[in-house]
């Protein structure tokens, strides 16, 4: 398989060494070479079987408009642009392109997705309040993360599976820590007056993250329409 991966930072340059090693080709572009998403040609694009976006809020959308536009298939690693999934979903239904998403492609972290919804569900309505903390490198551009945010957010859906008023995003504060190299750790806290419950995940390296998006992108190879990485990673 050919993959072409947008973004040469850290965790772009791991996803493409573990499709190496996977057995893929790999093609990679950095900002210069994409500036505005001009290379991204409908010509160019035929030559690669999937694309992998590691960029930048600021770039990702003008890269998915222009990699949907020629059907093609995409795994996006970028957070800070879920504003525009509406019209990103839209565009890939209307091109018959593939579309996945997700703010954080650990398997850990969707797990601890699926513990956050259970504890919505069983906590958000027994007098407990929650609390959201996420600690990366200095040099992550969004505030807060991309998984803190949909974390909160399965809490919140998790709560109203019970059938009551429960959990509301906008209730649940997050906390959010910028510093050294740090790979990312996520801690969401449920307290009442009796005691205390706390989740955690913490990464030792972006290894986990490049691993989970190249696995999306051999799913997404053969597929159309729009995913979130939260539904399908149990089919990986």
């Amino acid at each position: 398989m050919r993959i072409l991966v947008l973004g040469h930072g850290k965790t772009g340059k791991l996803v493409a060494d573990v499709a190496a090693e996977r057995g893929h080709g790999v093609h990679v572009l950095d900002a210069k070479e994409n500036k505005d998403a001009a290379a991204l040609t409908p010509m160019f694009l035929t030559g690669f079987d999937v694309v992998i976006d590691f960029t930048t809020p600021e770039a990702v959308v003008p890269n998915l408009r222009a990699c949907l536009y020629s059907g093609a298939r995409v795994v996006v690693g970028t957070t800070g642009w879920y504003d525009k999934l509406p019209d990103m979903r839209g565009l890939a239904e209307r091109k018959e392109a593939g579309l996945l998403y997700g703010s954080n492609f650990s398997i850990g972290v969707q797990v601890m997705h699926r513990l956050a919804a259970e504890m919505g569900k069983e906590l958000g309505n027994a007098g407990y309040t929650f609390e959201m903390s996420e600690t990366h490198h200095v040099t992550k551009l969004d505030k807060p993360s991309g998984t803190a945010l949909t974390l909160v957010d399965s809490v919140a859906k998790g709560s109203q599976e019970s059938g009551k008023a429960g959990v509301e995003v906008r209730n649940v504060p997050i906390e959010s820590i910028r510093e050294g190299d740090a790979a990312g750790l996520h801690v969401l806290t449920a307290t009442s007056q009796a005691d205390r419950i706390t989740l955690t995940h913490e990464a030792f390296s972006r290894r986990g993250f490049a691993e989970g998006a190249v696995r999306a992108a051999e799913w997404l190879a053969t597929r159309k329409g729009c995913y979130d990485f939260r539904d399908v990673f149990t089919k990986l």
